[in-house]
């Protein structure tokens, strides 16, 4: 478990960001860290407001919809970036089956962790980013609540997504212009 410096609540080992109040949980020129995620990376900026209460959630960036999107694999460490569409199926390839999600999760022990072939989407909605979950076998989780197949869940900066057992934060950030 991680404790956040900013509000105390603690979070599941390898988060990268509070799931409670949006705050940095690793610190941030740590060397041992990918590069894409030190503190220079436009990843990890993140406003601090000292007026902030601590037990409130972060909220969405001002237009997610055009956020960079990028899966953190907690168990792995593996940072996932999602190119820029408005799309995405989430799964796992199954030999000699012809549906193939656009983020492949084999690799990730997705089959042992209970990802189905297509479990969910990731979607762009005018300045949100949802997911939805396809019906999958072991359902879909957003901070530990299961969501209910075939409806669009919300997701905001640092949101804790399993696929079945499969942990993922998800974060968001924007260009510098």
């Amino acid at each position: 478990m991680i404790i956040c410096p900013n509000c105390q609540h603690k979070d599941f080992s390898g988060a990268l960001f509070c799931s409670q109040c949006g705050a940095q949980l690793v610190a941030a020129m740590s060397s041992d860290l990918p590069l894409g995620l030190r503190q220079k990376d436009p990843m990890t900026k993140i406003s601090s407001n000292s007026k902030q209460k601590t037990n409130s959630k972060p909220a969405p960036l001002a237009d997610a919809g055009e956020a960079r999107i990028t899966l953190h694999l907690v168990e792995s460490g593996q940072i996932l970036p999602l190119a820029e569409r408005m799309e995405f199926s989430l799964g796992r390839v199954s030999e000699g089956q012809p549906i193939m999600p656009d983020i492949d999760l084999t690799p990730y022990k997705a089959y042992d962790k209970g990802v189905s072939r297509l479990h969910a989407i990731l979607r762009r909605v005018k300045n949100k980013i949802v997911i939805m979950d396809l019906g999958s076998s072991n359902g879909t989780y957003v901070n530990g609540n299961r969501l209910s197949p075939q409806v669009e869940h919300v997701l905001t900066h640092g949101d804790t997504i399993h696929l079945g057992k499969l942990k993922i934060q998800i974060l968001f950030s924007q260009d510098d212009k």
